[in-house]
Parts: structure tokens; sequence; C-alpha cells
């Protein structure tokens, strides 16, 4: 929901975080639309759960989220490698494993397919290039965060 984004559009629109907001309470009231899902992860410093609009996508049955930039939510995942996906009221504990940039790009490629209505996003940003096709994100991808969606590791106790 920051906007602090280190990518080659800049920084990011104002109308983001007002929409980013409206969309996560209305999955707080159970009304789920297009992809959206709720990424909560501890901030990194206030280890307070830090909420963020994502839209997870598939490819050969391995699930990703994918950010342009280095974002606030990306930057607490890299620190606590743990968060909570929920959809309406559906809450599922996720581990997030970063991808080394050599992986990004196929999975990069994937995402106009998966998810059709995030790539106006990436391309108004100027993170990818007209007309957003998989090879302009598979381009884009050393510029992007992809995080594949695993399930935590087992709690001993």
């Amino acid at each position: 929901m920051s906007s602090t984004v280190d990518s080659p559009g800049g920084s990011l629109p104002r109308w983001l975080k007002p929409v980013n907001r409206l969309i996560i309470v209305l999955q707080r009231l159970g009304i789920a639309f297009f992809s959206f899902h709720l990424l909560s992860i501890a901030g990194r410093r206030s280890g307070r759960p830090r909420t963020t609009p994502v839209s997870p996508f598939a490819v050969d049955g391995v699930r990703y989220v994918m950010s342009f930039g280095h974002t606030e939510w990306v930057r607490n995942a890299r620190v606590a490698g743990t968060g909570v996906l929920s959809r309406g009221r559906r809450k599922e504990p996720v581990a997030l494993v970063e991808l080394p940039p050599d992986e990004r790009g196929a999975i990069a490629r994937a995402f106009p397919s998966e998810v059709p209505h995030g790539v106006d996003f990436f391309v108004r940003l100027g993170i990818v290039e007209p007309p957003g096709d998989p090879d302009a994100f598979a381009a884009a991808a050393p510029h992007l965060a992809v995080f594949r969606i695993d399930r935590p590791p087992a709690r001993r106790g």
C-alpha cells in the first residue's frame, strides 16, 4: 500500500492508496472480486500486520504473487518470509519465497494470461512496455519481485 517503489516507473499514482483501502474493506466484508486477495505480512520494523491487495496466479500448479519494484510489502516479505493470504473471509497462512532474478522471467511471462486485468496497471506505471504481452513481462522481470507461495513450515512444539 505504500507509495514507495524502486522501479523504472518511479512513484506510484495517488489513487492507488485509496483504491487499495477500498479493496481491503470490501474483502474483509466478504466481497471478493477479480483475482484480488489480501496479503498480510508483519512489518519489518513494527511487527504489526501490514495488508495489501495482490493477485496470485498459478504456473504449472504452483502459485505466485508479483510486485512492481521493491514496494513496502516486498521489503516486509523478504524479512518475514511468511504471511496470511485471504480472499473474502477465507484465510490461509503462507510462506513467501522470493525467486532469484534468473527464474523470474518465465513466471512473469505467464502473468498476462493469468491476470489479464492486471496488465494495464503494469503498463501504465511504465514498468512493462506496451502492449504488455508475455514477452514484455519477461523483459521487465529484472525490475519485478516474484514470490512463490508455499505452505508455511510445520510448527514444532
